[in-house]
């Protein structure tokens, strides 16, 4: 036979003891740097402009978007004008 559940109401206590000779320091060190993780501190005006990462992540990557398309387009000038001088 099961033994009966008791339904306690979780609750945090006056204080919690913590045994910190056993904490390990940097334990999470290679995991961070084999998935390249990144911190970026924004200016605190930058930052009020943009809700979440996410949106700063969409802001950023349209930048480099309209990057490429310039290159892109600079490139084919550039291919265009040597063909024509050559």
């Amino acid at each position: 036979m099961k033994p009966k559940r008791t339904h306690h109401v979780a609750q945090m206590r006056a204080q919690y003891d913590f045994d910190y000779s056993k904490a390990v320091r940097g334990k999470y060190y290679k995991q961070l740097l084999a998935e390249g993780s990144n911190v970026v501190v924004l200016d605190r005006d930058i930052a009020k402009a943009f809700p979440n990462s996410a949106a700063v992540n969409k802001a950023l990557r349209s930048v480099l978007q309209a990057k490429r398309r310039r290159l892109t387009a600079r490139t084919i000038r550039t291919r265009a004008k040597t063909a024509r001088a050559g």
